[in-house]
């Protein structure tokens, strides 16, 4: 039987994220979700996979983009829609 568990829609979405094998995060933390970056870098470390704090969103979009490219699962988040 599983467990069930109560998180924050934030954390949720990271634990969704590294359960598919996410690779890479890179991410800038900025309102509303700033506590993705945070909690992504304590859950990366843990599973020995890559976090990165870029210089702004639009870098983390970059990065990912490239990170992508070599065949990795790579994702960031945005504040904005």
């Amino acid at each position: 039987m599983m467990t069930k568990k109560l998180w924050k829609g934030n954390h949720a979405l990271a634990e969704g994220a590294i359960a598919a094998g996410l690779d890479a995060y890179f991410g800038y933390p900025i309102t509303p979700q700033n506590e993705v970056p945070e909690y992504m870098s304590f859950r990366m470390r843990e599973r020995n996979r890559i976090f990165l704090q870029a210089e702004s969103e639009l870098g983390a979009r970059d990065i990912v983009m490239g990170a992508t490219t070599t065949g990795k699962k790579a994702m960031t988040t945005f504040s904005s829609q």
